[in-house]
């Protein structure tokens, strides 16, 4: 598979990554695909290693759920994973050995899970990147939804963060037709005082100082804007709503 130029701050993690295995004279494709039990499970040195296999792993593996990987499939990859020139090999070789493999692609999902558990929106992007991928060529089948599911179970994720990454990867935000309570990841029931502490709360989170507290990865906390951008509008919208 060739041809990556992509970006977003997910495509800067997988940058990064591949980047630093570069300098040291690593590479992706030491993992190989040979039993139920991916060297995955064993922890690497560095997060972004982790999420850098992951998503190549997963992506591969859902491109492949309706039949043979496509042009449409790998220019939504592309919109969303940069590989830093030098690496497309690499990252080729490790895509094309995970979408022809049959193993276990759930201790990639589950890994990441455990890494990124302090961090759930990281997650969250990537189930949203990974419903693009699944909408590229055709609308969401049977297989892909089963693949989607299996992965938000092994995330560890609630409902609201699945109602948001369907929702984002269809390209609509707080402002043009998403439901401002799920971007909030709240009920409709909630009073006024409690949509109020939930926006606090959230504008706190992701805060660029609270992120790097948290070890968020530099890409995020750079992004960090359009998802305050995000939580702001949504805000916004009940508040006009509700007339508070």
């Amino acid at each position: 598979m060739a041809g990556f130029a992509m970006g977003g701050p997910l495509g800067a993690m997988v940058g990064a990554a591949l980047g630093h295995a570069a300098e040291n004279g690593g590479s992706f494709t030491q993992f190989q695909f040979t039993s139920g039990n991916p060297r995955i499970a064993a922890p690497p040195r560095q997060r972004d290693q982790v999420f850098a296999l992951g998503v190549v792993v997963l992506a591969a593996r859902l491109a492949k759920c309706d039949g043979p990987v496509n042009r449409a499939e790998i220019d939504a990859f592309k919109r969303h994973f940069r590989v830093p020139p030098g690496s497309e090999g690499d990252v080729g070789r490790l895509f094309d050995q995970a979408r022809d493999g049959n193993e276990p692609f759930l201790p990639y999902a589950s890994r990441m899970g455990q890494v990124f558990a302090d961090n759930a929106f990281v997650l969250e992007d990537v189930l949203s990147a990974l419903f693009s991928i699944a909408r590229a060529d055709a609308p969401i089948n049977r297989a892909e939804d089963a693949f989607l599911r299996e992965v938000h179970v092994a995330f560890a994720l609630g409902d609201p963060s699945w109602d948001r990454a369907r929702g984002a990867s269809a390209g609509r935000r707080a402002d043009d037709g998403a439901d401002p309570y799920t971007v909030l990841g709240v009920s409709r029931d909630l009073s006024p005082d409690e949509l109020r502490a939930t926006w606090k709360r959230l504008m706190r989170e992701h805060h660029p100082d609270s992120l790097a507290s948290r070890g968020v990865p530099e890409a995020f906390i750079r992004s960090a804007g359009e998802k305050v951008a995000l939580i702001n509008a949504a805000w916004d919208r009940i508040k006009r709503e509700r007339g508070l």
